[in-house]
């Protein structure tokens, strides 16, 4: 899940280059990512196995200081005061190097066994150690928590579904900067030759585990709604292409010119062409177009019964006047369907006047007699 979500966001990136914000995000998600990668055990050994013992600790904790800057950045970058939010990320990143620095300088200075285990076995009775692990884990629970206190303040400010995901990432904040705060003062009792019972350090990891899953879910929870959301939209451009072919066939057998082309012969402008919203959208302003083209050679008397089935019947006998005509009139003349001010009742009226053309030419029509028009009825 936390690489869907990286792959999701630099692909956003993108999009979008110079969007700090955007990059704070998707830096803080690979940071996050490449750090699991580092703590899995074969990932220990494959680094130790180049690198020496211990250093692969170093880079796990190094990379998730990182994730924690980028993200408090990500809230920094989006501050009404973006002039003074650039002051205090560049602030923030020379605190983070300062940190970075010295964990680097402590990791070196103690032998090579004593960060190549574990949290849970380390010696923290080695003053090294000790230092590495409360120094790392004070820096994460500052900027989670600093993170947490933005993320709750913007969640009461937004609407569902933006808020639902951004209270899930508070929760998981909120689990870190307790579980940062926590394992300190174990690290802190350790350092003292202190005993911390087992099940209390694995529930400590436990928590901080949940925390990240609750974080990296509420960020991808606006992504998966809105694909969510985007499959009905999808079907529903799929069926109102398809039910638009008995018109379309109609109009771009007439005028064959009306067909959109691509916007260049690459292959990505190609690619796209082929998205069933771009071509949805294409299919009404060719309709539309051929409708118009064809207006000139449309029979308009008695059109206050224009519905479309009686439209429809003069669109055969357009067709058959236009493909037989040499020269033809040119100018347009305005079709009476009634239709109201929105693109969806434009297109619906599309789709009657494409369900009409399927009946039969011959077929009897049982809607000539529609009453007038309204007033309220514009004309397309």
């Amino acid at each position: 899940m936390l690489f869907i979500a990286v792959v999701w966001k630099f692909a956003q990136l993108a999009r979008d280059p110079g969007n700090a914000a955007l990059r704070s995000v998707a830096l803080c998600l690979l940071c996050g990512g490449l750090s699991y990668t580092v703590a899995m055990p074969s990932g220990v050994a494959a680094f130790d196995t180049f690198t020496g013992h211990g250093l692969a600790k170093l880079v796990q904790n190094l990379l998730l200081m990182a994730c924690c800057y980028f993200l408090m950045c990500f809230y920094l970058y989006s501050a009404a005061d973006e002039v003074a939010g650039q002051r205090r990320a560049r602030r923030e990143g020379v605190a983070l190097l300062a940190v970075a620095a010295v964990l680097t300088v402590d990791a070196l200075s103690t032998s090579q066994t004593a960060l190549a285990g574990s949290y849970s076995t380390a010696d923290m009775t080695i003053p090294q150690t000790a230092i590495f692990f409360l120094l790392a884990g004070g820096y994460m629970a500052y900027t989670v928590a600093a993170a947490f206190w933005w993320t709750r303040r913007y969640a009461r400010m937004t609407q569902r579904p933006l808020s639902t995901g951004l209270w899930l990432a508070a929760t998981g904040l909120a689990f870190m900067a307790i579980s940062c705060a926590i394992r300190a003062v174990f690290v802190v009792i350790r350092s003292q030759d202190g005993d911390v019972p087992k099940p209390l350090t694995a529930s400590v990891a436990l928590l901080l585990v949940l925390a990240s899953v609750f974080f990296v879910v509420g960020l991808s929870y606006p992504m998966f709604r809105a694909r969510i959301a985007s499959v009905g939209t999808r079907r529903r451009h799929k069926r109102v292409h398809q039910q638009l072919a008995p018109l379309w066939h109609l109009l771009i057998e007439t005028y064959p010119d009306l067909v959109l082309r691509p916007a260049s012969s690459s292959l990505r402008d190609r690619w796209r062409a082929r998205n069933i919203h771009r071509r949805y959208h294409r299919r009404i302003v060719e309709c539309r177009d051929g409708l118009v083209r064809l207006s000139p050679y449309v029979d308009m008397n008695d059109t206050a019964d224009a519905v479309p089935s009686v439209i429809a019947e003069r669109l055969r006998d357009a067709v058959r006047r236009a493909t037989s005509s040499s020269g033809g009139p040119v100018r347009a003349v305005s079709l009476t369907i009634p239709r109201q001010r929105d693109r969806a009742a434009d297109v619906e009226q599309l789709l009657r006047l494409a369900a009409a053309l399927k009946l039969p030419a011959s077929a009897p029509r049982t809607d000539l007699t529609t009453p007038k028009v309204k007033e309220s009825q514009k004309t397309c």
